[in-house]
Formats: structure tokens, sequence, C-alpha cells
């Protein structure tokens, strides 16, 4: 794999901003509970922000180097088996939402409708959520089952920004492309957050930036 240079996506974050969130996920972060009805979703008055993506893009992996922890959330060798909203207390600051992963083509019909009812509502049941971040593998861009969920994003007007996962398994020209692609397919989407942010779990690439940005969201 070649070296991968700047990429063109908005890094403007001060130091400040930085520290703050190296300060909010420097706090203890705690599994709460796993939900499968909108009955069982904990009650809190914390800002939330929610992980979206297919099955396998790892938002497991994200979420685990976002809080420095390798185990926080669980990384299952079989897609689609976690079919439940995972909630994480971040040091009593912030609500971290792991929702069920989508699009695993072994799903049956009835494990789909049942996904599709819970996470439409979450999503118009939560009002101090901040925004979803929909998870994409850099590897793959996007696919069809995300343009869907992405319209389900915009029917139920919650703000969402695109988030690149595997970034260090591209090359720069692959993943400038993809870039180009996913910032073509956002203009078309009302309730869609126009930057795009490039991350890699594994080399902890831009980790530090979506903190930040995290942080920013959270008022914190």
């Amino acid at each position: 794999m070649s070296k991968i240079e700047p990429l063109p996506v908005d890094d403007s974050f001060d130091e400040q901003q930085i520290e703050a969130g190296r300060i909010l996920f420097a706090q203890e972060s705690t599994f709460m509970l796993g939900v499968a009805g909108l009955d069982q979703v904990p009650e809190t008055d914390l800002p939330e922000i929610a992980f979206a993506g297919r099955s396998n893009v790892g938002k497991s992996s994200l979420v685990n180097a976002l809080t420095g922890r390798k185990s926080l959330a669980r990384m299952s060798h079989t897609p689609g088996r976690t079919q439940q909203i995972n909630f994480f207390d971040l040091g009593k600051r912030l609500m971290l939402a792991d929702m069920p992963g989508y699009g695993y083509a072994r799903a049956p019909l009835d494990e789909i409708e049942k996904w599709t009812r819970l996470v439409n509502a979450y999503l118009k049941g939560r009002p101090q959520l901040k925004r979803v971040f929909v998870l994409i593998d850099a590897r793959h861009g996007l696919k069809d089952v995300d343009h869907k969920v992405m319209k389900m994003l915009d029917g139920a007007a919650v703000s969402y920004q695109v988030i690149l996962t595997k970034v260090d398994k591209v090359k720069a020209a692959q993943l400038e492309k993809v870039l180009e692609k996913v910032h073509a397919e956002l203009a078309r989407h009302v309730a869609a957050y126009p930057i795009i942010r490039c991350t890699s779990s594994q080399k902890k690439m831009g980790i530090a930036e979506l903190r930040a940005e995290i942080a920013e969201l959270a008022g914190l």
C-alpha cells in the first residue's frame, strides 16, 4: 500500500478543540445495555451520538478506538449477529449508541423488518441525538443499502455524517475517487452533513479529529 498523504477533508480543529476531544474520551466509558425494543431505551438527558453502518464496516473497532478501549464494543466474526442498539455511557457526559449493522445478505426478511422498525422508532424518539455517523468502508464506497439508510435518515430529519473507515487499506488515488463519489451523493440528501471524516481504527488515523468533532457536537 502506498502512504496516504494528507486527506482532502476539513480537519480544521485547533489544539484546544483536539484537547477537548481527548479529555472527553479519556473519561470512564461503560457499557450500559443493549436494547431490542424502543421501550428498553434508557431515559437520559445526556447528548447522544449514534453509529450506523453495514455489517463488518468497523463500527465496534471505531468505538473502541475513540474510547481507547480494546473491547468496549464487542466485535463479532459473524456479520449481522448483533440485532440491538448498544448504549455506552462516557463519563456521565455523553451517550454513544452503537446501532445494529445493516445490509447483511443472509439476514432473514423478518430480521430486516425488525431492524428497520427499531431504528426508525429510535431515530424519531430521541431528541437528544446530536448526529448519526454513517460508516462506509473506504475499500468499497457506498452500496445500495447505504443509499436506503441515508434516505431513511432524511425522512427522520436526523443529521448524519459519513465516516470512511479502513482508509489505511486503500491507496490515495482510490480514496480520492471514493471521496468524490460520496461528496456528490451527499449533495442530494437534505439531512447529510457535507464534511466527510476519514479514519483508520488500526492506525488511529482521524481519531483525534473525530473526538474533537463529537466534543463540539456535545457542547463540551
